[in-house]
């Protein structure tokens, strides 16, 4: 069981691993899965299950079918070192990009393309 919301773990694939995201696009997922990889982490990614209330019937003329489930388009990510915490990691300047800069929180939300790691994040606008 978790401490609290920010560092949760759980079993994918069989293995113990402390879940980075969950519900991520396939883009997002491989750009985490690069970076962390980087960094010296086993990544493990696996699709997120479905929901587990059951499909809605719809209504087609005076026939009622039940919509069947579609395949998962999101994915959970985790790492195999349990004592990982993406908070820690990256408000810790722990993480680093292949070109050698630090992993800041905009380039981990993938709103700048290059980590401007020089930039004290209360001077950005």
């Amino acid at each position: 069981m978790a401490i609290n919301q920010n560092h949760t773990f759980e079993d994918l694939d069989g293995v113990k691993c402390a879940i980075v995201e969950k519900c991520v696009t396939p883009e997002r997922s491989w750009f985490l899965k690069k970076i962390l990889e980087y960094n010296g982490y086993t990544v493990v990614m696996v699709p997120t299950p479905a929901a587990k209330t059951a499909p809605k019937p719809v209504t087609v003329g005076n026939d009622e079918k039940i919509a069947e489930p579609t395949a998962p388009e999101t994915f959970t990510v985790g790492v195999t070192d349990v004592t990982f915490n993406t908070v820690n990691a990256v408000f810790g300047r722990q993480l680093h990009t292949p070109d050698g800069h630090v992993v800041i929180l905009a380039y981990w939300q993938q709103k700048e393309a290059i980590s401007h790691d020089e930039i004290p994040y209360y001077q950005r606008k």
